[in-house]
């Protein structure tokens, strides 16, 4: 018997980065941003570095090679994040 949960596989056309938030273009034409201070690694590189997204997997991940970070589209799609929306100052 199947399970009722079935997992969406989300997949980008795009992938950029403008100042401290990535974005992504799903197929559908969403465009979803999100902070880099939302995952381990992409909060503490720099700019320069964050503009280095590229899409990987047929559109399935997003990848930065100088940082090793792998991120999967359909985890931002679902908010699943590792760290906690920063607070405001």
């Amino acid at each position: 018997m199947s399970s009722s949960s079935t997992e969406v596989d989300y997949c980008a056309v795009r992938a950029w980065a403008i100042g401290r938030t990535v974005f992504i273009e799903l197929t559908d034409g969403r465009q979803i941003g999100f902070p880099s201070a939302r995952f381990k690694l992409l909060r503490n590189a720099n700019d320069e570095q964050l503009q280095q997204v590229s899409l990987r997997l047929n559109g399935t991940a997003l990848r930065w090679e100088e940082l090793d970070e792998d991120i999967s589209v359909s985890g931002i799609v679902n908010g699943y994040f590792q760290l906690p929306l920063p607070l405001a100052a």
